[in-house]
């Protein structure tokens, strides 16, 4: 089968991709690592790169964003049914205040601990200025988690999505965003 041409106004730009799928692998390695450290305690201490990796999430977002402002993305096409757009859309905000609140809720949370939080442990991390027992470190604390849950569950729905038009409508949505 052939397949259908994309037009290059169709695609993201190469920053855009790589930012979305660096951070995409980031993102789904640093849930699978939160949800098995307990399970991986005594073999392997998962939660330094936990940390490291989700403050790397989080200012690859910030940039990510700063970028979509800046070159903003292609238009999803003319003949996409109205309610896929506005999923697409909402998909998409979500996207970008969970890959922000994840990692802030998970930084908050360790600011209140006295472990050190440093960058793969080249250099430290400054913490926020709370304290356990704080009701920002308390809500940030059940917030990570259940948030976290969800952007696993959200990211799930996304790429089943994407694989939906890919393979069922053989539409040019997946390779919009691929290599």
């Amino acid at each position: 089968m052939a397949s259908i041409p994309l037009h290059p106004q169709s695609r993201y730009d190469s920053v855009a991709r790589l930012l979305h799928w660096v951070i995409a692998t980031l993102v789904i390695l640093n849930i699978i690592g939160g949800l098995a450290h307990d399970a991986l305690e005594g073999i392997v201490n998962v939660m330094p790169l936990h940390k490291s990796t989700g403050i790397t999430v989080f200012f690859l977002t910030v940039l990510r964003i700063v970028w979509r402002l800046v070159n903003p993305p292609p238009p999803l096409p003319s003949n996409m049914a109205s309610w896929e757009k506005a999923a697409s859309h909402a998909t998409h905000a979500s996207f970008y205040l969970l890959m922000v609140l994840v990692p802030l809720t998970g930084w908050i949370m360790v600011s209140a601990g006295t472990r050190p939080l440093d960058w793969f442990g080249l250099f430290p991390i400054s913490k926020f200025g709370v304290t356990k027992g704080d009701a920002i470190v308390d809500i940030s604390g059940e917030g990570h988690e259940i948030l976290a849950i969800l952007f696993g569950v959200l990211a799930l729905i996304h790429i089943a999505a994407a694989l939906r038009h890919h393979f069922l409508l053989k539409d040019t949505i997946l390779r919009r965003m691929a290599g």
